[in-house]
C-alpha cells in the first residue's frame, strides 16, 4: 500500500516521554523533525539522536508562535506534520481554584493548540497537503472530580480537533485528535508491582500516531483512542 509522502515534522510541547518517541519513530521514517518548547535546555539529548532542530517557543502566546512559523519557513521548512502535545493543569476542589491557573489551564491545552494548528494550516493548505494530531486524554471525553480546568481544556481541544476535521479533510489536510485514555510510563513512573501493562508504553502510542499519519485518504479517521489492554472501561 503506497501512502503520501511526509518531509518535515513539528512537535509542539516536545519533552521526554510521548514526545521523544515521536520524534524517534518519525526519525526512522526519514522525516526531519522540528521540536518546539517553553525551555530546550533539556531537548538536547534527543536531538543529538534525532538529528532534529529546536525552537523556543510558548505555544499559548501568538507572537511566539508565529515567530516560531516564520523561523521554520526561513530555513528547516514549512511542517507537513504538525503534533501539539503541550498541556497544562491545576488540580483542586473546584470552590478553591486559583482563577490565574485556570486561565494558564486553558491557554496552553487548548488555545495554545488553535495557534499552532492556524499556522499549521496557512501553510498546507495551498498544497492540500498534511497531518495535524492533537493530543487528547480521557479527561477531554469525561470530567473527573477536582480536574475542572484540565477538562474545560481538553474538551475544548477535541472540540476544535473535530470542527477542523470536518472542514479541512475534504481539503486534504489529516486532522486527527488521540484519547489517550490512561497513565504512560516513564522512568519516573515505573508501573506499580504487580500491575504489569497498567500504564502506556510511549514507542507504542507513537506506533498508533504513524499509523494515524499514513492512513490512506479513502479510510482517514478524525479520532482514534489507545489504552492499555488490561484495563476495563
Amino acid at each position: 500500500m503506497s501512502y503520501a509522502k511526509f518531509n518535515t515534522a513539528l512537535i509542539v510541547g516536545a519533552g521526554s516521554g510521548l514526545s521523544a518517541a515521536l520524534a524517534r519513530v518519525l526519525n526512522a521514517e526519514g522525516i526531519k523533525v522540528a521540536l518546539a518548547a517553553r525551555s530546550t535546555g533539556d531537548l538536547a539529548e534527543l536531538a543529538k539522536q534525532t538529528g532534529a532542530k529546536t525552537f523556543t517557543c510558548d505555544a499559548s502566546k501568538r507572537a511566539d508562535v508565529e515567530k516560531l512559523f516564520a523561523e521554520l519557513d526561513a530555513g528547516f521548512g514549512a511542517p507537513e506534520i504538525v503534533i501539539y502535545n503541550a498541556s497544562y493543569r491545576t488540580r483542586g476542589p473546584f470552590a478553591d481554584l486559583d482563577p490565574a491557573e485556570v486561565e494558564k489551564t486553558l491557554a496552553v491545552t487548548a488555545f495554545g493548540g488553535f495557534l499552532v494548528a492556524q499556522q499549521a494550516v496557512k501553510r498546507m493548505l495551498p498544497k492540500r497537503h498534511g497531518v495535524i494530531v492533537l493530543t487528547g486524554a480521557s479527561a477531554g471525553v469525561k470530567g473527573y472530580p477536582e480536574s475542572a480546568p484540565f477538562a474545560m481544556g481538553k474538551f475544548a481541544l477535541r472540540g476544535l480537533a473535530q470542527s477542523m476535521a470536518r472542514e479541512l479533510h475534504p481539503q486534504g489536510i489529516h486532522v486527527g485528535h488521540v484519547v489517550i485514555d490512561g497513565g504512560i510510563k516513564s522512568e519516573r513512573r515505573p508501573e506499580p508491582p504487580g500491575k504489569t501493562a497498567s500504564l502506556l508504553d510511549p514507542d507504542s502510542i507513537a506506533a498508533s500516531y504513524l499509523h494515524l499519519i499514513h492512513q490512506p485518504h479513502s479510510a482517514w479517521s478524525w479520532e482514534i483512542e489507545v489504552r492499555p489492554w488490561v484495563e476495563k472501561f
